[in-house]
Order: structure tokens, then sequence, then C-alpha cells
């Protein structure tokens, strides 16, 4: 059936070599799917046209695709016009080709493995592409020696290959583009109409953008003393317990995802402290210092077993580049499936280039390299960052996306720009002397009236409008959490 194709030179792998490959199976494989369409639905490998190592079965594997698309009936018949005027079904006698696919029937004996055979030659391909390149390129050393760029190259190379065969982007079509967004508008219209992506566990946030989406950036930005670094970490604990509790509910899509948090500046103990705290109430500074009582204890040890099996992921390595930083990701990716992730925060990063003495070129590859990474892995980055000095010069606090520190590729990039900004931190700073009652009687009706109360700012979104979230913060726990528009007072801006 496919001896005259398979008497075909084969194309070369190093050392002479053949490129692993099975002709019969392919066309075994096209017959079987040609006498049964359903064949393909049913497959357990997303078997595509570019897994065919012999060209023209690839571009009949395409056009069956595109017919089935359109609710037709796929045979060789049908075929037929198609490739009459095809120059490699002509050398094989033309369209008869396509009625001898379906002569014998033995496809229809074993489809799925040969799919799933069709599927592992073409990884092994691309195993060979990788190896080839790797070889060569530390063959060559007329340019520059940068080994362990090369190893994180060979390594994100590697991971495409992981995630199938010609793991590159290729050019969709819009209806495919379409049918992609579609899946994402029943996502959240399933969620209850505010969820389309990851869940932030923040009601008033989720409504506000939808969730946190596949493949964005966003930058979660504030002043020292705001409380960036918790709300990241509130959001991690809601999104992974979310999937947690879906798991153990038997709920298959779940708007919860596993989560890694890259902490730069805390270690992974002060981090799992901070959860500690907020999910037991008990003060950080009294779990640091030890000072609880029976009953804190038993509900520490009660908010420890919640935390069992949590898919949360902590890597406190200082210094990372953001080389490092994306291949432990996508290791994290490849061995627990994570869906979120968390870097705090980003000028704490190194670019790729140690001598790289312009700090503005190195955040803008920092940033793109984080975009690059959400793109990569099909999963949303929350990555923290400073704002300039400019804020602490202005009579109101509020940041701007214009304070953003050190490039404005960082909101280039970025797919929403998250500010934090708490006035209670302002307002408690300048507390007047007690002696001075009018002054202090003022201060503290200020205070009592804004003390625990946070706002997000979204200053941007490509999804949505701008605006501002109303949140509630307990500093003693380190906790965000929904506010009621009722609960802030008269007047606030």
């Amino acid at each position: 059936m496919a001896t005259q194709i398979a008497d075909r030179p084969a194309a070369e792998a190093p050392a002479g070599r053949a490129l692993p490959a099975n002709l019969e199976a392919e066309a075994a494989f096209l017959g079987a799917v040609l006498i049964d369409n359903r064949l393909l639905e049913d497959l357990t490998v997303p078997i595509r046209p570019e897994h065919f190592f012999e060209p023209l079965h690839a571009r009949i594997l395409d056009r069956v695709m595109l017919l089935l698309d359109r609710q037709m009936v796929v045979t060789p018949v049908t075929l037929k016009p198609y490739f009459e005027a095809d120059p490699a079904m002509a050398e094989l006698g033309g369209t008869g080709y396509l009625a001898r696919l379906t002569a014998d029937g033995q496809g229809l004996l074993a489809p799925r493995e040969l799919a799933q055979q069709i599927y592992d030659l073409a990884l092994l391909r691309e195993l060979v592409t990788v190896g080839r390149e790797l070889v060569e390129n530390a063959l060559d050393t007329s340019d520059e020696v940068e080994p362990m760029r090369q190893i994180e190259e060979a390594e994100a190379a590697l991971f495409r290959v992981a995630e199938g065969a010609g793991g590159g982007s290729e050019a969709e079509s819009f209806g495919q583009a379409a049918k992609q967004a579609i899946k994402l508008v029943e996502a959240a219209l399933n969620s209850g109409g505010h969820v389309a992506g990851k869940t932030t566990g923040f009601t008033s946030l989720n409504d506000k953008c939808g969730g946190l989406h596949d493949s964005d950036l966003i930058i979660l930005a504030g002043r020292p003393g705001m409380g960036k670094s918790s709300l990241a970490m509130n959001i991690a604990y809601n999104c992974a317990a979310r999937l947690k509790r879906d798991r153990e509910e038997g709920i298959e899509k779940s708007t919860g995802a596993g989560v890694a948090v890259f902490s730069l500046e805390m270690s992974k103990d002060q981090l799992a402290t901070r959860i500690l705290a907020e999910q037991s109430g008990i003060p950080s500074e009294a779990l640091r210092m030890g000072k609880l009582s029976r009953e804190d204890f038993h509900e520490l040890s009660r908010a420890s077993n919640r935390l069992n099996d949590l898919p949360l992921y902590i890597d406190d390595t200082p210094a990372l580049t953001i080389g490092a930083l994306r291949t432990r990701a996508r290791r994290l990716k490849r061995k627990h499936d994570i869906g979120l992730i968390i870097v705090d925060y980003l000028q704490l990063l190194q670019g790729s280039n140690r001598s790289q003495d312009n700090r503005v070129n190195e955040i803008s590859e920092i940033s793109r390299g984080l975009k690059t990474l959400a793109k990569e892995l099909q999963a949303p980055v929350i990555a923290l960052s400073q704002l300039s000095r400019a804020v602490e010069q202005r009579e109101d606090k509020r940041p701007q996306l214009s304070d953003l520190r050190e490039s404005g590729s960082i909101e280039q990039d970025a797919d929403m720009v998250w500010f934090i900004f708490r006035e209670d931190y302002y307002v408690g700073a300048k507390e007047p002397d007690v002696n001075d009652q009018q002054a202090y009687e003022s201060w503290r009706t200020k205070m009592d009236s804004i003390y625990g109360l946070a706002e997000l700012i979204v200053a941007k979104q490509r999804h949505g409008s701008t605006g501002k979230v109303r949140l509630r913060f307990e500093a003693k726990i380190t906790r965000f959490s929904d506010l009621a528009e009722g609960d802030y007072p008269a007047g606030y801006d």
C-alpha cells in the first residue's frame, strides 16, 4: 500500500541515519480515518498533520480535518478533487492512491496504537533536531562562549518537545482562534459569569478582571508597606486551595490552579508563616515569638492540616536570572502542572548579560522574559514591582503608571497593571502630638474611618476597563478580603 512512498530516499539524521518514521503506519491510519471519520474524535493523543513524516500524508490529514470541520463526510471520493493536481500524488499513480489507502482496512484493527506510534516518532524527530542544534551550538566557539545560556535554551526546546511535537507556535486561522475564545466565554459562564481564567479568591477583583487569564503578565506594584507581597500570597493560597477543594469534590474543570511562587526577597519559612497566620487568625508576630495559648496552638494545628497537599510550590533561590527562573518554571510545569506563577519581585531578578550596565535595558529584558514565559506555559504570571519615590513627593499618594520604576517597558509588556494603596499607612505616619487635642481628635477621627481599608487600582487592563477594587486589610495576619461597597466611609474617593 505504502511501498512506493517507503521506497523514496528518507531525510537524513546525523551520521547518515534515517530519521525515525513509519510510513506504513501513517498510511494505515489515514485509511482507517477515511473508512470511519469518527476515529479522530476518540484518539488519546493530539495527532496533527505536522506529526506525519511524509508530506503527502500530512496534506491528506489536513484536508480531512478541514472537511470534517465543515460537517462533511470524508471518503476517497470526496477527497479526490483536492489532490488531482498534487505532484506527489501524481508520482504514486494519481488519486487512486486514496482508494488504495482504504483497500485492506488494517488500520481499523488498532487506530489508537497507530496514532500513538505516529505521535511518538514525531517526538523522536523533534529530539533529533534539538540534539543536532545543541551539538552544533556547543561546538561553535567563534562568537561567544555562554554554556549556561545554551543549557537554558536547550531546556526550553526540550520543554516544547515534551509539550508535543512541533511545539512551536503555528499560525492559526481566525476560526480556530474564535473557537478558543468561545471556550473562554463558556468557562466564564459556567463559573457564574465572573471568572474566565484562574480565580484570585476575591469576588470583587474577579468581577473587575474576570480572573487571571492564561498567557497574561500582571504587574502588582506598590510602595513599601502597602502589602503587595501579602496580597500576592493571598492570591496564591486562594488559587491553590480552590484547585485542592475542587479535586476533592471531583470537579473536573476548576478555576483554581497549582501555583509556583518565586520569592527572591523572603524565605520559604517566612512565607509559610504568613499563610499560617492568615489561615489560623493568629498574628504573625505571635507565631514568630511563640506567644501562643493552648487554644491558639490547636487552631494552628488545624490550619496546618488544611494546608496539607496544597498545590503551592515555593522557590526562594536568591539572585535568579530571568533565564534561570524560566527554566525552573518549566520544570514545575512539567512535574506539577502549575497554572499560576508569582514573582516577588521583578527588580531582584537579573538579566542574562552580566556585563550589561544599563539597568533600564536589563529591566526591559526581564519584563519581556516574564511575558514570554506566560505565553510559553499558557499560565498567568503575577510579577511584583517597586514604585519610584516620586509617589512620596505628591499630595495624593495614589500610584500612577508613570511611577513604575526604571523602565517603561514594564507597562508596555504587562496585560494588567495593579497598584495597591492604603491611605491609613500615610495618615498613620502623621500622628500629631497627643497634647494638641484638636489636631489629635481630627486625626483619630480620620484614622477610624479609613483604618484597614485598601484600594487595588487597576491602572491598565487589556481585557476591560480600569478602575478601583475595594478590599479590607488585616495587618496583624497579613490578610486581604473582599469589602462591601457600603463599608467604605461616606465621601471616600
